[in-house]
């Protein structure tokens, strides 16, 4: 499989992941779900967009990079100090999937990052 396209299907689970765990934390009430979300949608949409259209262009590496390190860092956030959003998710239902989708993005977020910097590192004029 070429690097561009493994890529492309990295990203695209990272952004699925995005969405999903944005979606979770909606509905868990972690996030209001409120006007505040357009905001998380517009960057999904503009990693998105990178991903598909602007894929093996700079443009498109640079976007994918920072989409990757940004849900790189969720993980990070949520599991941080008690863990599990300060330890008030821990004995909920559902907070397997939760604890997944956050590994998910991780793996994916971090294996898209990687593969960012290589295509911008081949990429080199």
């Amino acid at each position: 499989m070429r690097h561009s396209h493994l890529l492309t299907v990295t990203s695209l689970l990272s952004i699925v992941f995005m969405a999903l765990h944005l979606t979770d934390d909606i509905v868990r009430g972690l996030e209001s779900g409120g006007m505040s979300t357009l905001a998380g949608i517009l960057i999904l949409v503009i990693w998105l967009y990178g991903t598909l259209i602007l894929s093996e262009r700079r443009a498109g590496y640079i976007i994918m990079l920072l989409g990757s390190v940004g849900g790189a860092a969720v993980p990070v956030i949520h599991m941080r100090g008690a863990g599990l959003a300060g330890g008030s998710l821990a004995g909920s239902s559902g907070v397997f999937w939760w604890v997944a989708v956050l590994i998910g993005l991780g793996i994916t977020s971090i294996f898209s990052a990687i593969l960012s910097v290589r295509g911008l590192w081949v990429r080199r004029p």
